[in-house]
């Protein structure tokens, strides 16, 4: 079933400092939604982002985008266009951002959805690239009942993003402990997440038994997902959003 949507940008109050600015949809017709958390590229909450919340409201949830960036001024608000001048600096904005601030605005989020748009107390995550480090983060501080996570770069190495100080990919027990379903996907060529740390990534929620799946699309490459790049691949990405479907029914709905 696909539903009609409503969607609109918001602002969050995040503790003392200026309001968050997050993207907001929802199911037009009244009712309470399990939450979905959508965290973004290292681009921010671009058009593209948006157009997966969108996709995820008509799936039946309230979805929310937070500008996770949002400390570092109001310009960040609309995201960055794709060019390498933003690309670095894209790097800088996520060198600024810290695991107590992420979990907070995170935590500010899924307060937001519950006291102003019917959201219940089941939620998940979905994250891409960047968003897939932040995701599983999410996993590892927030009450989650499951998470879909694209590509995910930099969990078993330390020093970028939230692998400081030691890698992402530490926190694995604590996804354990909350008892979260994963759902992994990744790009056989991906020039950033190669075999070797695919391996540590799935070896550690295996050890730690957290209850995950992990999909690898033969020929894909980093940033499968989204259509108009290069490196959109139509039936990995047809493939891995079915997959998030039956995930969230089966987890968010029952």
């Amino acid at each position: 079933m696909t539903y009609e949507i409503v969607a609109q940008d918001v602002d969050v109050a995040v503790g003392g400092s200026t309001p968050m600015t997050a993207y907001l949809a929802r199911p037009s017709e009244a009712g309470s939604r399990p939450a979905v958390l959508v965290c973004s590229e290292l681009w921010g909450v671009t058009e593209e982002v948006r157009d997966i919340v969108r996709r995820v409201a008509a799936l039946g949830y309230v979805a929310i985008a937070p500008n996770l960036y949002h400390r570092s001024g109001p310009e960040t608000a609309a995201g960055l266009e794709e060019s390498d001048a933003n690309r670095k600096r894209g790097f800088e904005l996520l060198g600024q951002l810290t695991r107590e601030g992420v979990e907070t605005d995170l935590r500010a989020c899924t307060a937001y959805v519950r006291d102003h748009a019917a959201a219940t107390g089941k939620a998940g995550v979905l994250g891409f690239s960047l968003g897939g480090h932040i995701a599983y983060f999410a996993a590892s501080r927030l009450d989650l009942a499951a998470a879909a996570i694209f590509y995910p770069g930099w969990l078993p190495v330390a020093g970028t993003a939230l692998s400081r100080p030691e890698p992402l990919l530490e926190a694995t027990d604590s996804i354990a402990d909350r008892d979260v379903r994963m759902l992994l996907f990744f790009a056989e060529l991906d020039h950033v997440i190669d075999a070797d740390q695919r391996s540590l990534i799935d070896q550690a929620l295996t050890k730690a038994g957290v209850r995950h799946e992990t999909v690898v699309y033969p020929g894909a490459q980093h940033a499968f997902f989204f259509p108009g790049r290069d490196v959109y691949d139509e039936a990995a990405a047809q493939d891995s959003w079915n997959r998030v479907r039956t995930l969230f029914a089966a987890e968010l709905d029952q």
